[in-house]
């Protein structure tokens, strides 16, 4: 009887844990990541947000992922946080916080869009349910003159943002 209970809690724990609590057991390990649009991508745990990892590429790119898109993990293991161990302000740090860091650090980005399209350019700013890209040539700074259009990109449409090492 007490190993009918023990084995029915542990299912009821089970089925409480998400997948951002097995990412953030993961900080700091290597993982694979297969996101719809991007393909797989392989990459070190450095953050995980409320629907976010940002990963360091093995070629030193930072990728932020949003988990919404992820299809598949390798290599994040059988640890995981408690479920709702993240306080109220972690809660809070949405894909939207994690963009607005790069809106205010102005660092030109690539953005996967979960059709598999690929944009350049320096994100301006990021509203309720989408971001205005400033597009442009990689590796290029955002200028007025190097802006060959803006364009609004619905959340819910970004895969990954990659951003260059510095």
């Amino acid at each position: 009887e007490l190993a009918a209970e023990v084995a029915e809690r542990t299912r009821h724990e089970v089925g409480r844990l998400r997948l951002v609590d097995r990412l953030r057991a993961a900080a700091g390990a290597t993982v694979v990541v297969r996101v719809r649009g991007a393909g797989a991508l392989a990459g070190r745990v450095v953050d995980v947000g409320a629907d976010w990892a940002l990963l360091e590429e093995q070629d030193g790119r930072a990728a932020l992922v949003a988990l919404r898109e992820v299809l598949a993990l390798s290599g994040v293991g059988a640890r995981s946080d408690l479920p709702g161990s993240e306080g109220a302000v972690e809660q809070r740090l949405d894909l939207r916080y994690a963009l607005r860091r790069l809106v205010r650090d102005r660092v030109a980005v690539e953005v996967v869009l979960v059709d598999g399209t690929v944009v350049a350019g320096t994100l301006d700013r990021v509203a309720a349910d989408h971001v205005d890209l400033a597009q442009h040539a990689p590796g290029q700074a955002r200028r007025a003159r190097a802006v060959q259009q803006v364009l609004l990109l619905p959340l819910s449409a970004i895969a990954l943002v990659r951003v260059e090492p510095r």
